[in-house]
């Protein structure tokens, strides 16, 4: 049986609490610098620091759909966090270093670009898979599980509200040199995430049963099912692969899209396209496939749009 707190949570809600509150400190810190980078330091005009920052959070939205299939299907949700989790604190060690060397714009740029890269994929990852451990370390029916859900945004939140105040501090000082310890700093908030939960997973994340919680697929002591133990379909990938190409093309070429909006909306039509008719998933998960992607489409776009508040 896993750990109980004296409010009768089990320890393993704590350590995601934490988990998160670190990982978003790290993210609404960069967050909260990355505009005024490039403004005041790599000096963009406002248009263009404001596209860059639109296109970056809105591939951070997206890419959780292909982090919640990888997890699904091969790695599970703890290696799906260290691998994200991993992805994103090297890209904040870019950031750092593209304003350290933020004189110098035909180096610094790509190493911010760089890191905006693994910041993306990073986010993609670790983002929808911790929150899914959450009602797994209860019993199915607990009444617990809403005021467990409460109190881990709650860690959501207080990481949000810390990281503008610390690397805000450090970062936008009026000095375009000190923007890298903001950065720094948000690597470091990553870091301390990846270190509490890489240490105190195996104890505490756990179902009431003991079990270990978000292991690989194939690894879990459930029954196996076709959908989850089946190969690749390689033909499928191939076919979709093409897709993706085509609509980049013709988003790109046709419609004059940027290239990061022809990415998104190429990538929006084609993934979901290979889940759906991926042949290893049978009639009814397919159609829960298909409602998932519709509401997420829409809290996709919500959220990337309300993340424009930091342009």
């Amino acid at each position: 049986m896993s750990d109980s707190t004296s409010n009768g949570h089990p320890k393993g809600l704590y350590v995601l609490f934490v988990t998160e509150m670190w990982e978003r400190f790290s993210y609404y810190g960069m967050r909260a610098l990355f505009v005024l980078f490039m403004a005041k330091a790599l000096f963009f005009d406002k248009e263009l620091a404001s596209e860059i920052y639109g296109s970056y959070t809105g591939l951070v939205y997206l890419t959780p759909l292909l982090g919640g299939y990888m997890a699904d299907r091969y790695w599970g949700n703890r290696k799906s966090i260290i691998i994200g989790g991993l992805l994103m604190a090297l890209g904040q060690l870019f950031m750092f270093f593209a304003g350290t060397f933020y004189q110098d714009i035909s180096l610094a740029a790509p190493l911010m670009f760089t890191g905006l890269g693994f910041l993306i994929l990073g986010n993609g990852f670790f983002k929808p898979n911790i929150s899914t451990m959450v009602g797994q370390l209860y019993p199915a029916g607990d009444k617990r599980i809403d005021s467990a859900f409460t109190i881990f945004y709650m860690g959501i939140n207080l990481g949000a509200f810390i990281a503008p105040l610390l690397c805000g501090y450090l970062g936008d000082t009026g000095n375009p040199a000190d923007f890298r310890w903001g950065f720094l700093t948000a690597c470091l908030g990553m870091c301390l995430s990846l270190v509490l939960f890489i240490t105190l997973k195996n104890k505490y994340i756990v179902t009431p049963e003991g079990e270990q919680i978000g292991e690989k697929p194939n690894s879990a002591r459930e029954v196996k099912t076709e959908s989850v133990s089946a190969p690749v379909n390689s033909t499928a990938v191939y076919i979709w692969l093409g897709v993706f190409v085509g609509l980049f093309s013709l988003f790109y070429f046709v419609f004059a899209m940027d290239l990061i909006g022809a990415f998104i909306f190429s990538l929006t039509i084609a993934a979901p396209g290979y889940i759906i008719t991926d042949p290893t998933l049978t009639k009814i998960e397919k159609e829960r496939i298909w409602v998932i992607y519709i509401a997420a489409f829409f809290v996709i776009f919500f959220w990337a749009a309300f993340e424009q508040a930091g342009a």
